[in-house]
Order: C-alpha cells, then sequence, then structure tokens
C-alpha cells in the first residue's frame, strides 16, 4: 500500500501586495476626507465642482472630527 502524507505551509507574514494596497486606500480615503474640495468630481463635472462641493459636504462632520480645518 501507499502511504499518503500532508505537507503544511504555515504562512504568517502579510503579503508586501497587501500592504501596498491598504496604504494606496489610505492615501486616497485621506485625500478624500481631508483635502478634497471638488477635485474627484471636476473630472466629471467641470467646474461646476468646484462650486457643489459634494464630497465636502459628505464627509464635513468626519472632517471636524478629525481635526481638518474647512472653513
Amino acid at each position: 500500500m501507499s502511504e499518503l502524507s500532508q505537507i503544511n505551509v504555515s504562512k504568517t507574514a502579510v503579503p508586501i501586495f497587501a500592504i501596498i494596497v491598504l496604504a494606496i486606500i489610505f492615501a486616497v480615503g485621506l485625500f478624500v476626507v481631508g483635502y478634497d474640495q471638488g477635485h474627484i468630481f471636476s473630472i466629471v463635472l467641470g467646474e461646476q465642482a468646484y462650486a457643489d462641493l459634494y464630497i465636502h459636504e459628505l464627509t464635513h462632520d468626519m472632517r471636524h472630527a478629525a481635526g481638518f480645518p474647512c472653513h
């Protein structure tokens, strides 16, 4: 009879790719919450996005809670 053997490989380290992806998500989120003044929607809406400030109004209270002054 043949014997079955099982090989267990344990990976406990965090993949570098996951760290890079999370850092990019964090940087984009920080920009959107803290610094966006119409920049994101200006790609689609043009100059009107700077007057409407959709994301600014959506994240307004979160900005102040995080310590970002906006007005």
